[in-house]
């Protein structure tokens, strides 16, 4: 019985590219396994995988049944909507521990490093399998990525030197110049759709029994945004009462000035600015702000349980 390496809902390049490389990893070692994902490829993720020859992962939404090894999160509001039916064998993830659960042991590779890929890494280097040029590619383009070219407070040295191992591999001279292409993709935005917009890296969250949907658009200069702002409030709005949430926040980050711009909808703002410590009428800018599982989350989930 094959196992199924998968990501997150609305998945990001990290969790394609991890089930990728640690699908074929595992099918070195004598398990039987296959990438699959949780939804469609993003801009940027579709320019990873195409520079490098792969195709995208199979797309399968449900898992009865079925063995899967969970890549990327440990959340249940972003896995599978059958994860309770189906058997998990082993996680990698660089997250916050969240509430999946299993009824029999599994392998776990949790680590707090920028990307997954940088533990795949690791898990590679263990079972001394030789990493193919293509695949180190994407593993390197998804950690680049993550760590936003190393701007973000989760890099860490094993992030840096996983990317030049994996670029020696690759055949990649100028890794930088990569990730500037990888995030010209992500920003033009223009013509798109705003709800793809919204939901083009997009997690809900369980914090202490509410929801709290957090997407987040990183681009190289958030000025893109100025003339559809408020289209973006107006989407984030409805996309809270659809989805029952109790906050909705939108994270317009800009790589090169390294900050982000707060936009939410929430059933108690006072509390949300509180976490971040905003005054209610000051701007929602927050400086120095890159990284949504550091510097978003874990302040959220503070003011949540308080």
């Amino acid at each position: 019985m094959s196992i199924y390496v998968i990501g997150h809902k609305i998945p990001d390049s990290d969790s394609i590219c991890g089930a990728i490389a640690l699908a074929h990893l595992k099918n070195e070692i004598g398990e039987k396994a296959i990438p699959a994902r949780l939804g469609e490829l993003s801009p940027e993720t579709q320019f990873i995988i195409d520079r490098f020859g792969f195709e995208a992962p199979l797309l399968k939404m449900n898992y009865a049944g079925e063995k899967v090894y969970i890549v990327d999160h440990t959340e249940k509001t972003q896995a599978p909507d059958d994860i309770d039916e189906a058997t998990i064998v082993g996680i990698v993830d660089h997250h916050k521990l969240g509430d999946l659960t299993s009824s029999t042991p599994l392998e776990c590779w949790i680590r707090p490093v920028g990307c997954s890929n940088t533990i795949i890494k690791m898990m590679y280097d263990f079972y001394k399998v030789d990493i193919p040029k293509d695949i180190a590619g994407i593993m390197m383009c998804a950690i680049l990525s993550d760590t936003v070219l190393f701007k973000s407070p989760t890099t860490t040295t094993a992030d840096r030197r996983a990317v030049e191992d994996l670029a020696l591999i690759a055949g990649i001279p100028d890794y930088e110049a990569l990730a500037m292409e990888m995030f010209k993709v992500k920003s033009a935005v223009e013509g798109t759709p705003v709800r793809e917009l919204v939901l083009r890296d997009f997690k809900d969250f369980n914090m202490n029994g509410h929801k709290v949907g957090i997407g987040q658009l990183e681009v190289i200069d958030i000025s893109v945004f100025d003339s559809i702002k408020s289209e973006l409030m107006a989407d984030i709005t409805n996309l809270k009462a659809e989805g029952n949430r109790h906050t909705l926040i939108l994270l317009l980050t800009d790589i090169m000035k390294e900050g982000s711009e707060l936009i939410l909808v929430s059933d108690d703002e006072k509390l949300i600015k509180s976490a971040f410590n905003l005054e209610d009428n000051s701007s929602n800018w927050l400086d120095g702000v890159l990284s949504r599982k550091k510097q978003i989350v874990p302040p959220l989930q503070g003011a949540f349980n308080s």
